[in-house]
């Protein structure tokens, strides 16, 4: 064993290094409700003070101009605009503990409603990242056939492919027997006695060295697809061929259209090879594909999205992927990821559903509508009440008292507190 690197050279330590660079290099942004809050604090002062000096002046009383001052105070009290911004976070949060995501950085998540682009790590978040059987193709044998030799013999082995064989088999219901005599061929595959048969399930090359023919051609289509393919021989015959792949995610497609619809792209970046990322993008029909990716590159990829001038989000699940999830605008983590992966992120799916961006996305769009309707309806009602806690329809007979200014005051919180309860989870 070679030590290559240690300590801050390692490359968790570099990881963690970008990790930190891209996280210092996010602007904070200032809370809107807080800063008009503060400007109404001044605004009530002074027109509290106006009012009392305008009534002084016109020659009403001392009490009665007081009266009036108190009640603009009273009436332009900052509660309302206080609680718009807070209430309806503390439901968004409850709505979106409900719906298995955990924000960890409300800001982020509150621009997620501005995203133009998302970009999706493949393995373990579009794809399952386990094997899975996508075709079986008939040779000297039928499906159920082939699937039961090639479960039975994979079924002594830890293999990920080996994994992904039996996990089918069982899924289509077809029983296997325990093998014997199981001898791994280094290279080339695995052998054994299923039946007291002979069975292998072998490379593409330990076949053309013995000689048996095959369909090329849908060997080659399999091939170009990204598939890795098994060839099931029982005593010397051909039975037939099994493809595997990683297999997507039943909800990664509808999360796609989804985005689509919402006007939104949806790119994948990855380390895999080519043909098979751009098997994955045609299955998902993704906008763009950055394949063959180097774990330090996943961040400029990001960076290099957010410079064409896209508000870009980031979901991943590995070591790998946390530079670009603190680098991106949103950086979500799928929860069944590593740690590292997680404390990047500004917002974890507990349940790890691609479907979970998109519900993620329409919650932050809701979430800003009802902040902003709260806002306007704190700021507006102070656009009525002001006047009117003033006096300016004196002459008309209509007058507030301190105590009515009171009750306006309760009412816009109360408003403001039922809206913020009506946010609705889509």
């Amino acid at each position: 064993m070679e030590v290559e690197k240690t300590g801050e050279e390692s490359y968790l330590s570099q990881v963690i290094t970008l990790v930190q660079e891209a996280q210092e290099s996010k602007s904070k942004t200032q809370d809107l409700a807080n800063r008009a809050a503060k400007f109404l604090f001044y605004v009530a002062l002074t027109a509290g003070f106006l009012t009392l000096a305008g009534w002084l002046a016109a020659g009403f009383s001392t009490n009665f101009a007081i009266e009036r001052m108190v009640t603009v105070m009273v009436i332009a009290c900052p509660h309302a605009l206080g609680l718009a911004t807070p209430l309806v976070n503390a439901v968004s949060t409850s709505h979106s503990a409900k719906k298995g995501l955990l924000i960890r950085n409300r800001t982020s998540f509150e621009e997620a409603r501005h995203l133009d682009a998302v970009l999706f790590d493949k393995t373990g978040t579009l794809t399952k990242g386990a094997f899975g059987i996508t075709n079986v193709i008939e040779a000297a044998a039928d499906r159920e056939t082939i699937l039961y030799y090639a479960a039975s013999l994979e079924s002594s082995s830890a293999h990920p492919i080996a994994h992904g064989i039996v996990s089918s088999a069982e899924e289509e219901n077809i029983s296997y027997s325990q093998p014997t005599e199981v001898e791994s061929l280094t290279g080339k595959g695995l052998q054994g006695k299923v039946d007291e048969r002979d069975v292998l399930a072998v490379s593409p090359g330990y076949v053309r060295e013995a000689g048996m023919s095959f369909d090329e051609a849908a060997f080659q289509q399999l091939s170009d697809d990204g598939k890795t393919v098994i060839f099931l021989v029982v005593e010397d015959e051909l039975y037939g061929m099994i493809a595997l792949a990683d297999q997507v995610r039943d909800d990664s497609k509808e999360a796609v259209a989804v985005l689509h619809q919402m006007g939104i792209e949806a790119m994948m970046v990855t380390g895999d090879n080519h043909t098979v990322a751009h098997w994955v993008g045609a299955e998902l029909e993704l906008d763009h594909i950055y394949a063959e990716v180097l774990p330090h590159e996943k961040a400029d990829i990001v960076k290099k999205v957010q410079e064409s001038g896209k508000k870009t989000a980031m979901t991943g699940d590995g070591v790998n992927d946390a530079p670009a999830l603190a680098a991106a605008d949103l950086g979500v983590a799928i929860g069944a990821g590593t740690d590292v992966a997680v404390e990047s992120a500004d917002v974890v799916l507990v349940r790890s559903n691609p479907l979970d961006v998109v519900a993620l996305i329409k919650l932050s769009r809701s979430t800003y509508r009802k902040m902003i309707q709260n806002l306007w309806w704190a700021a507006g009602y102070n656009i009525v009440a002001l006047p009117l806690a003033a006096g300016v329809l004196y002459q008309a007979g209509i007058l507030l008292t301190p105590a009515v200014g009171a009750v306006l005051m309760s009412l816009s919180t109360i408003i403001v507190a039922i809206n913020a309860k009506l946010l609705k989870a889509e």
